[in-house]
């Protein structure tokens, strides 16, 4: 018979022992369930009150920490620590955060994957952690009287965020500056590197007040609008000495920098195995053409992407010597390709779009995941088309977060 253990001891005290998907913290309850903590560290003695109780485990929040980990750290920024839903690992050392996000990844391919060598594949793609402050050049935020902000964590409580420290100071400005009048929701996107700001407001743009200078669209007016037909519906960034357009309802990634590292990590290990040179570079899920542009050298380069929006600006990115095919992955036909990256949405692959891949015939495939029960099932799924894990890279792209962004190495097995 299970304890109510919400009824009868609603606080305790726990041990937290390691770390889940998502940033939530493990401990064993008094009655013997996992307990999932949100704001711990592994290491910590916490007292924390059950929030959600299930027949297997429990939900708890942090009451107090009695011990502190030799990991935690107290959060630099007053939002945080007034209870701002974003960057939900400021209280975790950045040395410790790297460390985290490996040993999620490798719990996953243990667990879902069934590799029981996953510690030995996963390793940082850099000895350095990219900057943890001042690098986010896209921010979603809702509207609280006209102002930015973000909701509390577990809530829809809303809390203001002048200055905001993860912010890059192009954003911060239209944050803590702009008027945003009776909208909903804004997301601000600019060009680290070009300067260009392009602000999106849900759901028009009527009474919104922002520096001169500064795009200013509403969600109205793009669902009426041709993808690339309007120079007010994109702007532009350079990465890697590559100039890229990027339309407003177009996916890019959310520094240049981490874009950097992430397109050289493609690189390197698609050099590591030498593939027969001159064959297709396939760039599925393509996007705005990121990895087409800087990862396939002088490869023939397709790209298959389904977002009207990045079409569009792959065909600019790319140039006309590239094949871009707007399809999505499980409809389109596969062709033989030498080399194969795929960066899926955070669902991953799964069956179908993983087995168009495997029918190109590649001699080594690259998946960028952004999500690490995702990419455990595809790594799954690519092992019994004779498809071998080889390494995962992991990408410090999201200091401050759990977030985790993962770039895998595939080969036939010999």
């Amino acid at each position: 018979m299970t304890l109510d253990i919400k009824a009868t001891t609603p606080e305790f005290e726990v041990t937290v022992d390691r770390v889940a998907t998502g940033g939530s913290t493990l401990g064993l309850a008094p009655d013997g369930r996992v307990v999932f903590v949100d704001g711990g560290v592994p290491g910590d003695v916490l007292n924390v009150e059950v929030t959600a109780e299930h027949r297997r485990r429990l939900e708890a929040k942090v009451l107090s920490v009695v011990a502190p980990s030799n990991d935690r750290v107290e959060p630099t920024c007053a939002h945080r620590r007034q209870g701002c839903g974003g960057c939900d690992w400021q209280h975790v050392a950045p040395s410790a955060q790297i460390s985290l996000r490996a040993d999620i990844v490798a719990d996953c391919l243990r667990r879902l994957g069934g590799f029981a060598n996953a510690s030995d594949l996963v390793k940082p793609a850099h000895p350095v952690p990219l900057a943890l402050n001042q690098y986010r050049t896209t921010v979603r935020a809702a509207i609280v009287d006209g102002r930015a902000g973000m909701r509390m964590a577990g809530s829809h409580e809303m809390v203001k965020i002048p200055d905001c420290e993860t912010a890059h100071p192009l954003v911060r400005q239209l944050l803590d500056d702009g008027r945003f009048g009776t909208a909903q929701e804004v997301t601000v996107r600019v060009g680290a590197r070009t300067g260009e700001r392009l602000v999106i407001v849900s759901p028009d743009s009527s009474s919104v007040e922002v520096p001169e200078g500064v795009i200013v669209v509403g969600v109205d007016e793009l669902d009426d609008q041709v993808p690339g037909s309007d120079e007010s519906t994109f702007f532009h960034e350079v990465v890697g000495g590559h100039k890229f357009r990027i339309s407003a309802r177009s996916f890019f990634q959310c520094r240049p920098d981490g874009a950097e590292l992430l397109a050289a990590t493609v690189k390197r290990m698609v050099d590591d195995c030498e593939p027969t040179p001159g064959g297709v570079f396939l760039d599925a899920y393509s996007g705005v053409g990121l990895f087409g542009a800087l990862a396939a050298g002088d490869r023939p380069v397709v790209a298959v992407e389904s977002s009207k929006w990045s079409v569009a600006d792959a065909r600019i990115n790319l140039g006309s010597d590239a094949k871009v095919i707007k399809a999505s992955l499980e409809r389109w036909r596969p062709e033989p390709a030498t080399v194969v990256v795929a960066d899926p949405a955070r669902a991953g692959l799964g069956k179908q779009a993983a087995s168009r891949l495997v029918a190109t015939g590649c001699e080594v495939l690259v998946l960028v995941s952004c999500d690490p029960a995702s990419l455990a099932r595809d790594a799954k799924i690519l092992d019994g088309h004779g498809y071998e894990l080889v390494e995962v890279a992991l990408v410090d792209m999201f200091g401050q977060t759990s977030h985790i962004e993962a770039v895998s190495r595939f080969q036939p097995r010999r």
